[in-house]
């Protein structure tokens, strides 16, 4: 691992934190395995289609969330690690799905916590930095605690994880963009709002014991079995803004969020399983919205409109 973690191309440079340095230690962190993403290495390529709900157009006048639409989407599990085994209960899952519609598209990055791990571009790469392996092949114990004490906000993300059972399935888990969208409706009224994915089936959760039975790919094995077996639903949740609402911080969450008043946007069904290239050719692109959803405001969301592109040119 010592060996590996000396390659430099792959080491982040001193200095202000930059899209490539994030890129640069996620990739470290990981022990830099090649021709993957620097996160969410692990996944499966599905298809599938959008349905607009009713209500769509009070939230939104995107025509990717307003008219039916075709869905290329990815499940995945956090980190850079593409052989972490699904049975890992404090790994992040993920869900990045694609709308096409009438040669417009919309791809929408959404994960199963509410919040990110890091508020601004420094303080991401410092707490990477701080969970580098050393020559024994794991992190600095003293190097993380210090950091988390002086940033307690940077653990927001892990105790949601480390709250919770391990998910059974991609499609009984719930996900959440971390990032606050400005939309405009058809009345031309802008707003804030956060993307909830909420599966139809609801949540379904694995006991210690149970996981203790279940093989390191089993969501995997669990995917292909339920679109086999009649498709996954996902309905496409707006969370509505309230005046004074964090917008900026990804570490927090609007106050009294899970309460909120939401508004479905519509249903994903995913009925296909597709190859790993058709979503590997490519990225799920942030920056790629629709006129009616635009671009939130905050620095992480900027970062990742580089940081996308740069990990898909070191894979390639």
């Amino acid at each position: 691992m010592a060996d590996v973690i000396e390659n430099t191309e792959f080491v982040p440079a001193e200095g202000a934190a930059t899209p490539a340095s994030i890129v640069a230690a996620l990739k470290a962190v990981a022990g830099n395995p090649p021709k993957v993403r620097a996160s969410f290495a692990k996944g499966r390529c599905v298809r599938g289609r959008y349905v607009p709900s009713e209500r769509v157009a009070e939230i939104t006048r995107s025509v990717n969330f307003t008219r039916p639409g075709r869905v290329l989407a990815r499940f995945s599990m956090g980190g850079g690690n593409p052989n972490v085994p699904d049975t890992n209960r404090l790994v992040l899952r993920g869900f990045s799905f694609r709308i096409e519609t009438d040669g417009e598209t919309s791809d929408i990055l959404v994960e199963s916590a509410p919040v990110h791990f890091a508020r601004t571009l420094d303080q991401m790469l410092a707490f990477l930095k701080a969970r580098i392996p050393g020559p024994g092949g794991k992190p600095d114990p003293a190097k993380v605690k210090s950091f988390s004490d002086a940033n307690p906000e940077t653990l927001n993300q892990a105790k949601y994880i480390a709250a919770r059972s391990l998910p059974a399935s991609f499609a009984g888990t719930t996900y959440w963009g971390v990032h606050s969208f400005p939309v405009i409706n058809e009345a031309g009224k802008t707003r804030f709002i956060k993307f909830k994915i909420v599966p139809r089936i609801g949540e379904i959760v694995l006991t210690d014991e149970e996981a203790k039975e279940k093989a390191v790919d089993f969501l995997h094995h669990d995917l292909e079995d339920r679109i086999r077996n009649g498709g996954i639903e996902f309905d496409i949740l707006a969370l509505l803004d309230r005046p004074g609402d964090p917008t900026m911080d990804v570490t927090a969450r609007w106050p009294g969020e899970d309460e909120r008043e939401t508004v479905v946007l519509g249903t994903i069904t995913i009925v296909a399983i597709d190859s790993d290239h058709a979503c590997d050719v490519s990225i799920f692109d942030p920056g790629t919205l629709a006129h009616g959803v635009g671009y939130p405001p905050d620095e992480i969301f900027a970062a990742r409109l580089k940081a996308y592109r740069i990990s898909l040119a070191k894979r390639q």
